[in-house]
């Protein structure tokens, strides 16, 4: 299990993470939602490693990941960064290897470069599994970026909007795969997600987060309510329930202003 107690983030006197607790188990779907600066992509690279909170404890199977080596906690836990850099080319291949490198020092065993092969089967990517990173759309490099996670065979995957720059096919599919993670490998998945009906539809848990806190957590139907839509994102929805599952229609902003909401705009 991953956990994350009493947890505070901050750059100086500026607070993003004000006491944040959560739990991941293994074979659930967490998602993190809430408004840009809500603190998600801060709260996931702390548990990730990348960034050090100034107070609190995170835990990964009972151990802190900060004491363990960058090999050790490889195989434990796999991040997908929301903006990742290429600085070089490298092909997807190689990419996708980069994943096993946990699980050998210098020369990759026949069983790496299998599962490399596997996976990009699994994912459809064998056609282009020589081009090099810079050649592909920013969707064809989240997708392989995802990949990698699976390549790593961590029991646990921390995902910075995964569906990022992915056509609907594409959003549903990675989802569908995480899914798939969860009910039938058990893997235990952290990810932050924008689009509240693919959250709704895809968690088993929902932390909605706003200015650094958490506002809510627990079930789709229980986090994802009209009054808290309205609060957190400053918008009016309607949520209909049909079929076991939430749809959310947003509706309108709302102006915190009245005078701006009144006021046509001389364009």
């Amino acid at each position: 299990m991953i956990k994350a107690r009493d947890i505070v983030f901050a750059y100086k006197d500026n607070v993003i993470l004000n006491n944040i607790n959560i739990s991941v188990k293994r074979g659930e779907v967490v998602s993190l939602v809430g408004p840009n600066g809500a603190g998600k992509t801060t709260l996931l690279k702390c548990i990730a490693t990348i960034k050090r909170p100034k107070k609190g404890l995170i835990s990964i199977d009972g151990k802190n990941p900060f004491l363990l080596s960058r090999k050790e906690l490889a195989r434990y836990i796999s991040y997908l960064p929301q903006t990742p850099v290429f600085k070089f080319p490298v092909a997807v291949f190689d990419t996708l290897l980069s994943g096993r490198r946990p699980y050998f020092s210098w020369i990759p065993s026949e069983d790496d470069i299998k599962k490399v092969e596997e996976v990009l089967n699994l994912m459809e990517l064998s056609h282009i599994a020589y081009k090099n990173m810079d050649e592909l759309s920013g969707g064809q490099r989240q997708k392989v970026l995802f990949a990698r996670t699976l390549v790593q065979q961590t029991p646990y995957l921390v995902l910075d909007e995964p569906n990022t720059g992915l056509d609907l096919r594409h959003q549903l599919e990675i989802l569908e795969y995480v899914v798939m993670l969860a009910r039938q490998k058990k893997k235990g998945i952290l990810m932050a997600i924008h689009d509240l009906n693919l959250a709704a539809r895809f968690s088993d848990k929902i932390i909605m987060m706003h200015k650094g806190k958490i506002i809510a957590e627990g079930t789709p139907t229980h986090v994802l309510t009209e009054e808290r839509i309205r609060s957190v994102y400053k918008v009016q929805a309607e949520i209909i329930r049909r079929n076991g599952y939430l749809n959310i229609n947003i509706l309108k902003t709302i102006h915190t202003n009245p005078k701006r909401a009144s006021q046509p705009m001389d364009l």
